[in-house]
């Protein structure tokens, strides 16, 4: 059997490729990829990549105000992608109801304007999980062991309003991140559009929640507050770039210009909104803390070359 043996120079050129790499990856006009290439995100590509987490956001909001998703409202949007897993109703009051409803359909709205601006209108539906279950093991994470009997996402307002407070704000932190990338007036406007929509949704929950902040979640003896101190902190701990992430109440020094302890809204300093790199994304909606392990609302991973990209081994 031939023996390949590798010189000192060859071996040396090999470190300062992967330093170099690892630099890379930290420059905000990079992407760095398992496959040691380096893709250059256009606007195409960033857009292309947000139209996973509006078609998770449509098909939960649809699913759970109508009991019908993407298939019967706008099945020019699915692109031929198979249809989520254990999407649902839930049991919503009027008014949470209308609200979602509103919601779904804006997301449809998001997703038309995505696919009218990206080449070939970008990726159909990927495979979603949006099933009890799957909120179920993301809430058993967050509390760091197993709520008896299993949270259900469907069974009512509040359980319905601690689910959806884990999506938009995760999309609206990309876009935040994405901002900076962009190249076009257009795609930036496009953007800016979305985020603002977003923005909003992200209030309209947290505003809802906080109207129950003192609510005992039935039947785990746990407030409103604590499940979503618990949420952010999971997400924060998916995600591993730090503090991206706030409950509805925070310590004093924390809250809008250190005079509150009400948290309306999540931000940082000089209440600027926090962002998130594709990798963090990837990383909390996995539900692994790692962006090359698919899993959570995506059993075999998000879909377009920025996403697929950290799949490759």
């Amino acid at each position: 059997m031939a023996v390949n043996t590798i010189s000192k120079s060859t071996k040396s050129f090999g470190v300062v490729l992967f330093l170099l790499l690892v630099l890379l990856s930290y420059s905000p006009n990079a992407v760095l990829v398992r496959s040691a290439s380096i893709i250059s995100p256009t606007d195409d590509l960033i857009f292309v990549f947000a139209e996973n987490f509006d078609y998770l956001e449509a098909e939960f909001f649809l699913y759970g105000a109508l009991g019908e998703g993407l298939d019967a409202v706008a099945p020019e949007l699915v692109g031929g992608g198979p249809p989520p897993i254990g999407a649902s109703i839930a049991n919503l009051g009027s008014l949470v109801k209308d609200l979602m409803t509103q919601l779904g359909y804006q997301y449809v709205g998001h997703l038309r304007a995505l696919k009218t601006t990206v080449a070939n209108g970008g990726i159909g539906r990927p495979l979603l999980n949006i099933s009890s279950a799957t909120f179920a093991e993301f809430m058993d994470n967050a509390f760091g062991r197993q709520l008896v009997p299993p949270f259900d996402p469907f069974a009512n307002d509040t359980n319905f309003l601690l689910a959806a407070y884990f999506i938009p704000y995760i999309g609206l932190t990309g876009l935040v991140y994405a901002n900076t990338l962009l190249q076009t007036p257009s795609a930036k406007g496009l953007a800016a559009g979305i985020l603002g929509v977003e923005a909003g949704q992200d209030a309209i929950i947290r505003t809802l929640l906080y109207e129950r902040l003192n609510e005992t979640v039935t039947p785990y003896g746990v407030s409103v507050a604590e499940f979503t101190d618990r949420i952010s902190d999971l997400r924060n701990r998916l995600g591993g770039a730090g503090v991206k992430d706030e409950g509805l109440v925070v310590p004093m020094d924390e809250g809008a210009d250190g005079k509150v302890t009400g948290n309306i809204l999540s931000a940082g300093n000089d209440s600027l909104s926090y962002a998130r790199t594709p990798q963090e994304l990837l990383r909390i909606l996995y539900g692994t803390g790692n962006e090359s392990k698919p899993g959570g609302f995506f059993p075999n991973g998000a879909d377009g070359v920025i996403a697929r990209s950290f799949l490759i081994l």
